[in-house]
């Protein structure tokens, strides 16, 4: 298996930068605490709750206070994965290029916006979190006004300043547009593009992965794959603001097998295996960190 194992080696960094410059979400990977994988589909967090204060007594002292500390498991549950094959002689009649652009377009095409989709989904339906009261379709008149409810909503909820991101669908960015104006003074060029609002850094995100309610296609054909927003059930997101603390992003196994025509048993072609084994979750406590905005149906 020399060969397999070089070729995923060499291919295997390849991937992660790609999902890394091609997935939204994964710039929330950095902020995810290091988890404790116990079992074949449990991620254990720890969740620590305190007592406030009490009046201090100067003839006994400090009031004790009690400190509660659980583990908490959560199950993993979206277990994906894809094999393909290209027939031997179709690769090297396109100088290796069939195979070799195999895992990137997988990667960049399916793999990350699933990710972000199921994350964001995920975000959006969990319970607890704060909501618009009605969903809306939004413009460029009041979007400026439904991003400051929104702040407004975290600030009371003691929910840091410092750090919320932004996440916005590609309709609310073009209203940020029209609602944030500037002036040019002797630049020959305009960028209006808003990347930050009030300390806080705007993400875009094509609705196709913006949804509250998807569907993982269970991909029982080799045609078939992929997810949908739910029918009925789905809605459009408009923007998610949120602190990158609330949220665990965990991924147990991202593994890639590739076998040589020599290696593969069942065919005279290139073959690449991919398993997915992953799921997105909110912290109970942080809860308070996240704010959906739902477009109107």
């Amino acid at each position: 298996m020399a060969n397999s194992i070089a070729l995923v080696t060499k291919f295997q960094p390849i991937l992660d930068e790609i999902y890394k410059r091609e997935s939204l979400t994964a710039i929330l990977d950095a902020q995810t605490k290091p988890v404790d994988f116990m079992g074949a589909n449990v991620v254990k967090v720890f969740k620590t709750s305190v007592v406030g204060l009490g009046t201090y007594s100067r003839a006994t002292g400090y009031p004790a206070g009690d400190v509660t500390g659980t583990w908490e498991a959560l199950t993993l549950s979206a277990s994906r994965g894809r094999a393909f094959s290209i027939d031997r002689q179709d690769n090297d009649e396109s100088l290796g290029m069939a195979f070799g652009t195999l895992a990137n377009e997988f990667i960049r095409t399916q793999v990350a916006p699933e990710v972000d989709a199921y994350r964001f989904s995920k975000y959006a339906s969990w319970s607890g979190i704060s909501e618009v009261g009605s969903p809306a379709t939004l413009s460029s008149s009041t979007v400026l006004a439904a991003i400051d409810l929104a702040g407004q909503t975290l600030d009371d909820l003691d929910v840091p300043a410092e750090g919320r991101i932004l996440f916005v669908s590609s309709a609310v960015s073009a209203f940020l547009k029209a609602a944030v104006s500037r002036y040019l003074a002797n630049e020959t060029s305009a960028d209006r593009r808003v990347k930050n609002l009030d300390n806080m850094q705007i993400i875009q995100v094509p609705q196709t992965r913006f949804y509250k309610g998807i569907t993982l296609d269970a991909g029982a054909t080799s045609s078939a794959g992929g997810y949908t927003k739910t029918s009925s059930t789905g809605r459009d997101i408009n923007f998610l603001m949120m602190h990158p603390g609330a949220v665990l992003q965990a991924t147990k196994q991202a593994a890639l097998k590739i076998f040589t025509p020599e290696e593969n048993q069942s065919a005279d072609a290139w073959l690449m295996q991919y398993r997915l084994y992953h799921d997105a979750f909110v912290y109970d406590n942080h809860v308070n960190g996240i704010y959906s905005h739902i477009k109107a149906s």
